[in-house]
């Protein structure tokens, strides 16, 4: 893929202007109210690995609905206490995977609690083990992008940015770790969610967000072929009626809107040949940010972004905020 979207100086001021549901504010607060009256019920589990250096423990809590969600929970040994956690968001389709493959923020010191994403993780790259019991209410497309899309209470998403925020809470309550040292981390779906706990909550130490997906739908779904938000053209194809309706909702879960309440540290990157998410998405969102902010650009790179070289850019900025 080569360039296809705004130059890069233009992309450094871009600055849409993007429709915003009145009651926006509203509807999460009532969305995390409702969530709350459910406990957290929280489980941990000792979980036996052939690695030396970490223990791990698999979790289980109560996210959207009281819905069990399961987690990796992996910390170095040997280190005092308490200590930070980077709370992690996994990318589309992705599960958990298994603890040896998030060995590197406890390399560095930190905690890691690993959140399994409702529904996914069936593919062959990184399983999953979380059931969506919540079903769905009307016509989808294939994939997550159109579930529940023609109303914000039953949109997939809203099931999975309260899990998400639940998971921070998690962190927060184990014993170990501070409550005050809490970084959220993810790319793309991951990177997304990340960014929408980062305009949801107002204690975190730190936010890292990398190629976010969620983004800017409504130019997303205009200017890219790729999936996943070609989900979102797909069913508007044949759901020929149901634009103003669908948009209407994804306005609901619009990284920007996320983005314009970020007030942590955050550390973004974004890839200039980018099809997936495309750079004028990361961009939009990334202007928005309210707090302090970096954002790291990978001219030649695709969906890929920085690969192991943003990870390194990750841990600089977990040293600095430790």
């Amino acid at each position: 893929m080569a360039l296809f979207d705004l130059p890069l100086e233009q992309l450094r001021e871009y600055r849409p202007e993007v429709p915003e549901p009145a009651d926006f504010d509203e509807f999460w607060k009532s969305t995390l109210t409702d969530a709350a009256t459910h406990d957290l019920d929280v489980r941990l589990e000792p979980f036996a690995t052939d690695l030396v250096q970490v223990e791990v423990h698999d979790v289980v809590f109560a996210g959207f609905g009281g819905h069990p969600i399961k987690a990796w929970l992996v910390k170095p040994k040997g280190v005092e206490g308490p200590l930070p956690c980077v709370v992690e968001y996994i990318g589309y389709s992705g599960g958990r995977s298994y603890p040896w493959a998030h060995t590197t923020y406890p390399a560095a010191g930190w905690a890691h609690l690993v959140m399994d994403t409702r529904g996914q993780g069936f593919g062959n790259w990184q399983p999953g083990d979380t059931g969506d019991p919540y079903g769905t209410t009307g016509p989808t497309n294939k994939g997550w992008m159109t579930q529940g899309i023609e109303d914000p209470e039953h949109y997939y998403y809203r099931r999975v940015f309260t899990d998400a925020v639940r998971a921070v809470d998690v962190a927060k309550g184990l014993d170990g770790i501070d409550p005050d040292r809490i970084v959220v981390a993810g790319g793309s779906q991951g990177g997304g969610i990340a960014q929408a706990v980062g305009g949801l909550r107002d204690d975190l130490a730190g936010a890292m967000i990398d190629v976010p997906f969620l983004t800017y739908f409504r130019r997303a779904a205009t200017i890219t072929d790729s999936y996943p938000y070609k989900e979102i053209g797909e069913f508007l194809s044949g759901q020929r009626l149901s634009e103003e309706r669908a948009f209407a909702t994804l306005d609901y879960f619009d990284g920007l809107n996320f983005a314009a309440r970020g007030t942590a540290p955050a550390l973004y990157s974004v890839a200039l040949m980018d099809d997936v998410c495309p750079p004028s998405t990361v961009f939009a969102a990334y202007n928005r940010w309210q707090g302090e902010k970096r954002i790291t650009v990978w001219p030649w790179n695709g969906h890929e972004g920085g690969g192991i070289l943003q990870r390194g850019e990750q841990l600089k900025f977990l040293a600095a905020h430790r």
